[in-house]
C-alpha cells in the first residue's frame, strides 16, 4: 500500500459526511443539495437550521422529512426511506437519496395589485370601476407537499418563482370577496381592514393547499376615478343638507350674481326685481313697528283687507329628478345662475303636465321679453 493510500484510507475514517445548507439568499425558498450520483454515506451528519426543513425524495417520491437539529442518517432516522427502499437489516453505504432544504422563513412585504380596473355595480351610481393594491407575508408551513406540488425537480427555486402565482390568486380572490360584500362603492376604502381580514380567510385554504401559510394580508388602497369620487363627495353634502336652506342659500348668492352682471335686460331686469323684493323684506326687518302701526289703524278705521293670495310654487326638473317646491324669485335666481334655463321642465298647481318654462306666461319675464323697448327719438 503507497502513502497516499494509507493518507485516504485515514481520511475516510476521521472525516465523517455532513449534510447541511449555508450559502442562500433572501429570496431563495427551496435548494437542492448536491452531491455527486446523490450518494449519502451511511451515519451521515444532517444538519438542518432554525428557519430549514430539510426533505428526502426518492426516486421522485417523498420520503423523510426533518425539521431543525442535527440527524445522523441511518435506518432509525429515515424510516419511511427504510421502507421505500426494502431495507430490512440497514443499508450499505453509500445510499442514494435527493435532499431539499427548503427556508421556512416568513417572507415579507410582498406587494400585489389588480392589474385591471373591477367593475362592481352600485345601487346609487351604477356600474362602477375601482382598482386596490396592497402587501402580504407568507411562509412554507408543509415543504413536503409544497416540493411535490410546487417545487418538482427546481435544484434553486426562488421567491420570484412562486410571487406571480400568488399575485393572480389573491387579485382573483379579492375580485370575488368585493364583488360579494356589495358595500355601498364608498365604505371599500373606509373599511381596508375589515376587507383584509375576510380576504385573508378566503384565501387562506387556497395557500394551505400547497403547503403555504399566508400569514398577513394588507388593502393599502382602494380607489376609483376621480369623476366618481367627485360625484360621491357631492351626493353625501346634498344628503346632510338640509334642502330649503341651501335653497335659500343659492339664492342670495344668485342676487349677488345678478347685481354684480351689470350687462343684459334679463339681468338688469331680475336685478331690478330681486332688488324690489329685497328691499321690501329688508324694510319689513328694519321697520316691524311702522307695519303693525298700519295694521292697527285699518283695523280701527273699520276696513279688514282681504287675505293675501298664496304664494305659487313651483317645482322643476334637474338630472332627470323632482326638485322644488320654490317661490317665484328661488327659481328665477335659479334661471339667473343657470341652474334652469328656458328649456327646463317646469310644474305648477294647475298644470295638466310638465311645461317647458320658456312656455308658461308669468315665466317669461325671465327671458327679458318684458323689458320696453327704446324710447323713440325727440
Amino acid at each position: 500500500m503507497g502513502i497516499f493510500d494509507k493518507i485516504k484510507e485515514k481520511l475516510s475514517h476521521e472525516f465523517i459526511d455532513i449534510i447541511e445548507w449555508l450559502d442562500y439568499t433572501p429570496d431563495t425558498i427551496c435548494h437542492r443539495f448536491e452531491r455527486y450520483q446523490n450518494e449519502i454515506k451511511n451515519n451521515a451528519k444532517l444538519i438542518v437550521r432554525e428557519g430549514q426543513t430539510a426533505v428526502f425524495i426518492n426516486e421522485g417520491q417523498l420520503a423523510d422529512v426533518f425539521k431543525p437539529g442535527t440527524y445522523t442518517l441511518n435506518t432509525q432516522n429515515l424510516p419511511i426511506l427504510t421502507t421505500l427502499k426494502g431495507w430490512k437489516y440497514g443499508f450499505n453505504s453509500p445510499f442514494k437519496a435527493e435532499i431539499y432544504f427548503v427556508n421556512t422563513h416568513l417572507f415579507t412585504d410582498e406587494k400585489w395589485g389588480t392589474k385591471n380596473p373591477i367593475t362592481l355595480s352600485d345601487d346609487r351610481f351604477g356600474l362602477v370601476e375601482i382598482r386596490a393594491f396592497g402587501s402580504y407575508a407568507y411562509k412554507i408551513n408543509d415543504a413536503g407537499k409544497f416540493i411535490v406540488d410546487i417545487v418538482g425537480t427546481d435544484n434553486n427555486f426562488t421567491n420570484f418563482e412562486i410571487n406571480e402565482h400568488l399575485k393572480s390568486l389573491i387579485a382573483t380572490r379579492f375580485t370575488d370577496t368585493v364583488g360579494e360584500a356589495k358595500l355601498p362603492i364608498e365604505l371599500y376604502a373606509a373599511n381596508t381592514t375589515e376587507l383584509s381580514e375576510t380576504c385573508k380567510e378566503v384565501m387562506q385554504p387556497e395557500f394551505n393547499s400547497v403547503g403555504i401559510s399566508l400569514e398577513k394580508f394588507y388593502i393599502e388602497n382602494v380607489s376609483m376615478p376621480e369623476d366618481l369620487k367627485k360625484e360621491i363627495f357631492e351626493y353625501s353634502r346634498i344628503d346632510k343638507l338640509d334642502l330649503d336652506k341651501l335653497t335659500k342659500f343659492k339664492t342670495a348668492k344668485a342676487i349677488e350674481a345678478a347685481a354684480a352682471n351689470e350687462g343684459g335686460t334679463a339681468g338688469a331686469g331680475m336685478g331690478m326685481g330681486m332688488g324690489f323684493v329685497l328691499a321690501q323684506q329688508m324694510g319689513g326687518m328694519m321697520n316691524p313697528q311702522m307695519g303693525q302701526q298700519q295694521a292697527q289703524q285699518q283695523q280701527q278705521g273699520g276696513m279688514m283687507p282681504p287675505p293675501m293670495p298664496a304664494a305659487v310654487q313651483y317645482f322643476y326638473a334637474a338630472n332627470g329628478a323632482q326638485v322644488g317646491p320654490v317661490g317665484f324669485e328661488q327659481l328665477q335666481a335659479l334661471f339667473a345662475n343657470r341652474t334652469v334655463n328656458k328649456d327646463t321642465l317646469v310644474w305648477k298647481a294647475g298644470l295638466a303636465e310638465w311645461t317647458a318654462l320658456q312656455q308658461i306666461e308669468e315665466l317669461k319675464s325671465f327671458l327679458g321679453g318684458n323689458t320696453p323697448p327704446p324710447l323713440p327719438p325727440q
